[in-house]
């Protein structure tokens, strides 16, 4: 039985409801439900939580999933809140022991210090930006990808705790041109074919 933690980082703040990341996340837990050696937890960051039972959570995990709003090109408050709050209090408790330095050498091996090896994590994100901002010569984001750009300090993030990244997903110009049945029905396929491929991997080792 493997193990998935989904993290919702919508939230109700300003013109934005948490609606579609909500929906998001209600798309991935009706494929994981798909594979019967699945077992799911979810966490609505918008929600009371305990950082140390969420602590519990990412060890328990063998596969985590982000869904989170992009804000002003970086995490929305309440995730970056969850994130600081659960992995300060993962210190030597499963998360992360050190930054991966020797006293003798401090120079070398920074961020090897993670507690979560052989766990994997899983990314979405939602944007108002079209995908064409990251593709196109001469547009916003400088022909970088979400991950290689706005989004790399958070894949460092998840480095650092020792967790492998897998592909991620990006929802783009989803406040004008929003098609939600269109997007959700290839975001459903991504997820699908992600988990077959690392379902059948786990059955096969």
């Amino acid at each position: 039985m493997k193990k998935v933690l989904i993290i919702n980082g919508g939230q109700n703040f300003g013109h934005s409801g948490g609606k579609y990341n909500q929906t998001i996340a209600e798309n991935t837990l009706e494929v994981l439900k798909e594979f019967d050696n699945v077992e799911i937890k979810v966490t609505n960051v918008s929600e009371n939580y305990d950082k140390h039972e969420e602590v519990q959570k990412f060890v328990w995990a063998d596969y985590i999933i982000y869904h989170t709003p992009i804000w002003w090109f970086q995490l929305p408050n309440g995730l970056k809140k969850y994130i600081d709050e659960v992995f300060t209090a993962g210190h030597a408790k499963g998360i992360y022991m050190s930054d991966g330095r020797k006293a003798e050498n401090p120079e070398i091996n920074y961020g090897t210090g993670g507690m979560l090896g052989g766990r994997k994590y899983m990314l979405t994100t939602s944007w108002n930006a079209p995908a064409t901002a990251f593709t196109l010569p001469g547009e916003f984001f400088d022909e970088k990808t979400v991950d290689e750009g706005p989004l790399f300090g958070f894949h460092r993030m998840n480095a650092f705790v020792s967790l492998e990244k897998m592909e991620s997903f990006h929802f783009h110009d989803v406040e004008k041109n929003a098609n939600v049945e269109r997007d959700m029905k290839i975001y459903r396929e991504h997820v699908r074919n992600v988990f077959e491929k690392e379902l059948k991997s786990e059955l096969v080792s």
